[in-house]
């Protein structure tokens, strides 16, 4: 798309997927270098960096917002040329979401860093590593219309996801982190609506690249699968016999969960071993 050319990043593939060869480089490296040296804390670095992807993201909820409603964007099918300035300001937004990918490369960084390898599972590296090139080629070819959809949502699960990470970093704000389960179901809505809006162009076409709507209600679905999956592993599993016997009766519960396995998000246990 023209409307993109010279903008930082775009112009070649190369940078993106050099970062991404980085990324993952830096998982495996800095697994195996932390393997005997103990943990970081990071406290401070953690609050600060959520603190600054909740913003990031709600400026880009509500600039998507503002500019959709002033190109009369069609929630069922919006083309990529229609609403002139508007558009390119739908861009704007959509590059610094682009952007965000590369920035949230640093969640498993932490991980790391903290050893918190339980944390890096392939659904996490996935998300990260794949949604960060296939936004280089939304912002080089679709940058605009019906592509306004999804980034939305997710801003939004966003500003409710990194403000409980950074929550969750304050012990004495723990306690009263008991909807993570609730954000998961919140992220797998997100995903079946992307899926639902995206096939709709399909449906009623209006000019948006038949082709990109197939590939975007696929990759969706592969998220669909992955988050059922990963939902079911961490609240459906029922405990073990012995499991049950081996918990005191003293055992604390809060909000549902044994104090002990209860993971608050950034890799956070709520428990007196953590603490």
């Amino acid at each position: 798309d023209t409307r993109v050319r010279g903008w930082f990043l775009l112009d070649s593939y190369l940078p993106t997927f050099f970062l991404t060869g980085a990324y993952l480089l830096c998982i495996w490296l800095g697994n195996k270098l932390m393997r005997n040296r103990p943990p970081f804390s990071l406290r401070a670095h953690l609050i600060v960096y959520n603190l600054g992807i909740t913003l990031l993201s709600l400026y880009m909820l509500i600039e998507l917002i503002l500019a959709t409603w002033e190109g009369g964007y069609n929630l069922q099918c919006q083309n990529l040329h229609s609403a002139g300035e508007a558009d390119i300001r739908v861009a704007k937004v959509l590059w610094w979401y682009y952007f965000s990918k590369v920035i949230e490369f640093m969640d498993t960084i932490f991980f790391v860093l903290r050893k918190k390898t339980s944390q890096i599972t392939f659904l996490h590296v996935y998300h990260h590593a794949t949604m960060f090139n296939i936004w280089w080629c939304v912002l080089n070819w679709i940058p605009c219309g019906q592509s306004f959809f999804g980034p939305t949502l997710n801003s939004f699960i966003h500003v409710l996801m990194y403000s409980y990470y950074g929550l969750s970093v304050i012990p004495s704000m723990r306690k009263y982190l008991w909807w993570k389960k609730y954000l998961t179901q919140a992220q797998l809505i997100q995903f079946l609506l992307t899926i639902v809006h995206t096939l709709s162009a399909a449906v009623k076409p209006c000019g948006f690249p038949f082709g990109c709507l197939m590939f975007q209600s696929s990759y969706m679905a592969t998220l669909v699968i992955l988050f059922i999956n990963f939902y079911i592993k961490t609240y459906k599993k029922a405990p073990s016999r012995t499991a049950v016997k081996e918990t005191p009766v003293t055992t604390e519960i809060k909000n549902g969960f044994h104090k002990d396995y209860f993971a608050a998000a950034n890799g956070f246990l709520n428990d007196k071993k953590a603490q």
